[in-house]
């Protein structure tokens, strides 16, 4: 069984990610792609994240018809900072040793990868699909190499999507009283409408 992982805030979800998750799942022939709302991230500790409960509605909502496409609540779940390790390993106990698990990432990400928790054993886990980001540059693997050796050998890049959406301009455009029918699924926006989320500057409900 080949399973996608797609890891982030989702706050909120937007067509980005799910373009993402379905070009991976159509290039590498994935069975599924679970999306993994994360709790507190690391990278994130002193932004305000909308509530899990929210997140988790606007997920169910944008993946309702989409069965391909599911929801993981393990890192909302689990008390403290999330990090990837952790879920990595929950998962492939899960799934089992004949999973084949595909963790898919931004290019900007992958660039990071080195200051993540255990990136080394991270990238022996899986396999590290990366996925282009507008402005950003595809990461030197000779550099990577370096400071993560033996993870070329793990990592596949996908030239698209090429999505020019991010969940901070979609909040800063709600805080604005701008229209976000372009950015997110038609449910979601209307989700986010009806609990009056984002009118704060800065993401809070």
């Amino acid at each position: 069984m080949k399973i996608g992982v797609l890891g982030g805030t989702f706050d909120p979800v937007h067509l980005g990610h799910i373009r993402m998750a379905e070009e991976a799942r159509d290039a590498l022939k994935l069975d599924q792609v679970i999306l993994v709302p994360a709790g507190q991230p690391m990278s994130k500790p002193n932004r305000p994240i909308t509530s899990s409960e929210h997140r988790i509605s606007m997920l169910n909502l944008a993946l309702k018809d989409k069965p391909h496409l599911t929801i993981s609540t393990i890192e909302t779940e689990r008390t403290g900072p999330s990090f990837t390790i952790d879920t990595i390993a929950a998962l492939q106990h899960k799934y089992g040793a004949g999973a084949e698990i595909y963790f898919i990432l931004g290019w900007d990400s992958l660039e990071q990868l080195p200051e993540w928790r255990d990136p080394a054993r991270l990238a022996a886990m899986c396999r590290l699909v990366a996925v282009p980001r507008p402005g950003y540059s595809r990461p030197d693997m000779k550099t990577l190499e370096r400071k993560i050796p033996g993870i070329s050998k793990n990592v596949i890049f996908l030239e698209k999507p090429n999505i020019d959406i991010s969940a901070t301009a979609t909040r800063e455009k709600v805080a604005r009283g701008e229209s976000i029918d372009q950015l997110v699924p038609g449910p979601v926006a209307e989700y986010i409408k009806k609990h009056k989320l984002y009118r704060a500057a800065g993401g809070k409900p």
